[in-house]
């Protein structure tokens, strides 16, 4: 979709922290803040990847998405906000987290002078990170409630949004599919 360097392991440690602004701050920005919490969950999926490769560990994780799912649903109910909609765009996220992580270990695999030489710890390291990402997606999807509906508006703000994720974490091909299909469904 969009043109970026191939930027192999860049992670999200680098970008400035996700914190929940007020709602018209939010409001105002559009979907990028929302787009560039994706951009960073997208991301951590490099830390995960090199986590389990080269061990038993699966990239399928069935138990962990389900408590990622419940959880969305429960902050979503309290958020007052559409708790199938929510769980719905977790589930992309979910899902375009395994996508790159398919595709680093395959360029791993192919590539083992690319392999990761460092494992991250899961439970301390990333799901921290990965836990905080879902906090801010709710005050996000929450302000950007009005916006996320199918309007040529909505769209247009989606583009943009993209775009200066894109550019702002430097992704390569990989990263942007797996952006581009966790955040598609945000205007439908």
């Amino acid at each position: 979709m969009f043109c970026g360097m191939a930027v192999v392991g860049v992670t999200p440690a680098a970008a400035a922290p996700a914190a929940a602004a007020p709602t018209q701050t939010l409001s105002r920005e559009g979907l990028t803040p929302l787009v560039g919490l994706a951009a960073e969950r997208i991301l951590l999926a490099d830390k995960v990847a090199a986590a389990k490769f080269g061990t038993s560990t699966p990239i399928e994780d069935p138990v962990r998405e389900r408590q990622v799912l419940d959880r969305a649903a429960a902050l979503a109910a309290e958020a007052g906000i559409d708790v199938q909609d929510t769980v719905e765009f977790f589930r992309a996220q979910i899902e375009m987290s395994k996508v790159v992580q398919r595709g680093l270990y395959d360029r791993w695999t192919r590539h083992p002078e690319l392999a990761p030489t460092d494992r991250p710890d899961l439970a301390t390291e990333v799901r921290p990170q990965l836990d905080r990402i879902t906090v801010a997606f709710i005050d996000h999807l929450a302000a950007t409630e009005d916006l996320r509906r199918p309007t040529p508006r909505c769209t247009i703000s989606l583009f943009l949004a993209e775009a200066r994720a894109d550019l702002r974490y430097g992704l390569d091909r990989l990263h942007e599919r797996a952006l581009h299909g966790a955040v598609e469904r945000l205007c439908t």
